[in-house]
């Protein structure tokens, strides 16, 4: 079985009628983009304590979630799902090992507690521009990782990536040579995810 006979949309079906040969077939397909991207993280992180098989078995994971996830009447092609789902896990590796290695200060996910009130998040903290005035919203009963997730629901697949990576420290320049994007496509990403944060938080007034 060679999987240049088959679509992957036809593989993925395969495998949900129990042929794990598909699988293995997908995960020969995948292989180069897996270990091309984890190259690439790789090249950024190498001093984290994070090695490079780390990085291509958790896109591995990431390629197994997508064909067990896979929805083919979404408007999104198989291909762009995959790398996704991968990318989500490698950076997810990447963010958790810098979490660990500065706990202290990344433990609140970058959403500093104010002074006054202590369920009080400001808009700067979200998006780590300096030269935007704080905006404060109350909580309430919230937690902050609903917040984060409410507004995960506004971004795009690139922009949740980009937001994900900023909100644990990483400037755009990191952020840039992560993803291997220009560094002022991450400037733009940043300052539509700033626009959209605002409108959410403006909700939660």
């Amino acid at each position: 079985m060679k999987y240049r006979d088959y679509e992957d949309g036809e593989l993925v079906s395969l495998i949900e009628e129990n042929h794990e040969d598909a699988r293995e077939i997908l995960f020969e397909k995948y292989r180069p983009l897996i270990v091309s991207l984890a190259n690439k993280m790789y090249k950024t992180c190498k001093y984290s304590g994070i090695e490079i098989n780390d990085l291509i078995q958790e896109g591995f994971i990431g390629l197994s979630n997508a064909i067990n996830h896979y929805n083919e009447h979404k408007n999104t092609s198989f291909y762009t799902y995959v790398r996704t789902c991968i990318e989500r896990r490698m950076i997810s590796l990447i963010v958790s090992t810098k979490r660990l290695k500065h706990k202290i200060l990344n433990e609140s996910l970058s959403l500093e507690e104010t002074i006054k009130n202590s369920d009080d998040v400001s808009l700067e903290d979200f998006i780590g521009d300096s030269k935007t005035d704080p905006e404060n919203i109350i909580l309430n009963k919230e937690t902050k990782q609903e917040l984060i997730t409410k507004i995960k629901m506004h971004l795009t697949d690139f922009e949740e990536q980009v937001f994900e990576l900023k909100i644990n420290g990483f400037n755009y320049r990191e952020i840039a040579k992560i993803l291997d994007k220009n560094p002022k496509a991450i400037d733009n990403a940043l300052q539509r995810i700033k626009d959209k944060v605002r409108k959410v938080l403006e909700v939660q007034k």
